[in-house]
């Protein structure tokens, strides 16, 4: 048999009208959805997401799957890493932190032993965010290291 009869009951006017009246004295089941944010325009791959570019609206789909952004302060200041359309829930794993080194762009490297620091200049091999393990050039030496993203820009170089 290749489709399958659909053993649903009919129900008649009267029971429609009884089903909406008792929809409209039950509580609402909405109540307690919260929020999400949603674009109010396009908003592409490596484009900072800035507050006016959001809104927040009421999540009325018991459906809706998690991990969206529920405030507006999750997510301005964050790097979108996909198209994000207007109306649609963010999820929050569309999300990354912006980069605080650019591959190519110098950086100061630090090393710390002890009282003992060592400064130089180095270009990173990649993009990184704060706390990311990059690998750097030393432009005095040529020597590749690997090192860790400080929140002011500088790479802190691991020893081996």
């Amino acid at each position: 048999m290749m489709f399958r009869r659909n053993s649903r009951k009919r129900v008649g006017l009267q029971g429609i009208a009884l089903g909406l009246l008792a929809g409209l004295l039950a509580p609402s089941a909405y109540a307690d959805m919260g929020y999400a944010v949603v674009p109010k325009q396009i908003i592409y791959p490596g484009q900072e997401i800035d507050a006016a570019q959001l809104q927040e609206v009421e999540v009325t789909n018991p459906n809706l799957a998690g991990g969206y952004a529920s405030g507006i302060d999750q997510v301005m200041g964050k790097v979108s890493n996909r198209t994000l359309l207007p109306g649609r829930t963010i999820q929050l794993s569309a999300l990354r932190e912006p980069y605080a080194v650019k591959r190519g762009a110098p950086v100061r490297l630090t090393f710390s032993l002890g009282n003992m620091t060592i400064s130089a200049t180095g270009t990173p091999l990649d993009n990184a965010a704060v706390g990311d393990v990059i690998k750097v050039r030393n432009l005095d030496s040529g020597v590749t290291v690997s090192g860790t993203v400080m929140a002011n820009g500088t790479v802190q170089v691991m020893a081996k």
